[in-house]
């Protein structure tokens, strides 16, 4: 039996990273740095598609940014127990 993985990241960590962009895009959007607060965390499965576990993460100003959970550093972590909106 596998041992289940512990994501890098929680709900309310407050992160620093660079968005991603999905290589279609990359014609007409380019990546930007951001620091926001984690809203959702991506499931990459090990060994299939890990290298892309996204992460959400909600801006100052109330916009949402995607990024890589490997190119995404944790600035703050949430007490347990406390939820940031």
């Amino acid at each position: 039996m596998n041992t289940p993985v512990q994501p890098p990241f929680r709900i309310g960590d407050r992160v620093r990273g660079i968005s991603y962009v999905p290589p279609e895009r990359r014609r007409c959007e380019a990546p930007e740095e951001f620091e926001g607060v984690i809203v959702q965390v991506g499931s990459g499965y090990a060994g299939v598609d890990a290298e892309l576990t996204l992460v959400w993460c909600r801006l100052a100003d109330h916009t949402e940014r995607q990024s890589l959970a490997r190119e995404t550093e944790l600035l703050e972590p949430v007490e347990a127990g406390q939820v940031s909106e």
